[in-house]
């Protein structure tokens, strides 16, 4: 099990990096990236091994890569589509849509719309996983943001009553 797990993580960080490379993602954020992939990749994997459907298990895959794309974001100062992009392509289901291909080109066609159907329902809970993950940062970032105008507001009545009593 040990080395299972040692494989996958493994791979998919050396995938995610791969891709990076591909699209020219800059250097410095290459191993933050790649630990992006791979920590989407290991949530999905885990669940997937727990005996989970791996729909919600790429669901939870892609929050996973949105939330330590976000992260590594604000980590680095760049802005997290450079780990994001990289980070969602092991969670793809490249495989089942080049076997849903070759069962509509072989002329199965229930199995190939079952396929495709999969194809579709896994891409759009990868998506929805992302995209969940925009939300709940963006809800974080906004109450962080009004915790400071508060305490700023704060600051100056105080300020504005010392100088009352002057």
């Amino acid at each position: 099990m040990l080395f299972d797990i040692f494989i996958q993580l493994s791979f998919s960080y050396l995938a995610t990096v791969a891709f990076g490379l591909f699209i020219n993602v800059p250097r410095k954020a290459l191993n933050a990236a790649g630990i992006s992939g791979a920590v989407g990749w290991m949530a999905y994997w885990f669940l997937v091994e727990a005996g989970i459907n791996a729909i919600p298990a790429n669901f939870v895959g892609g929050l996973a890569v949105g939330l330590i794309g976000l992260v590594m974001s604000q980590y680095k100062r760049i802005p997290s589509t450079i780990f994001n992009i990289p980070g969602l392509v092991p969670l793809v289901p490249g495989a089942s849509a080049y076997q849903a291909l070759i069962l509509l080109l072989s002329g199965n066609m229930d199995a190939a719309n079952e396929k495709l159907f999969s194809v579709v329902m896994i891409g759009g809970a990868i998506a929805m996983g992302y995209v969940v993950s925009q939300l709940v940062s963006e809800q974080y970032f906004r109450y962080r943001r009004n915790q400071v105008l508060s305490k700023n507001d704060e600051q100056n009545l105080d300020h504005d009553l010392s100088d009352n009593k002057q």
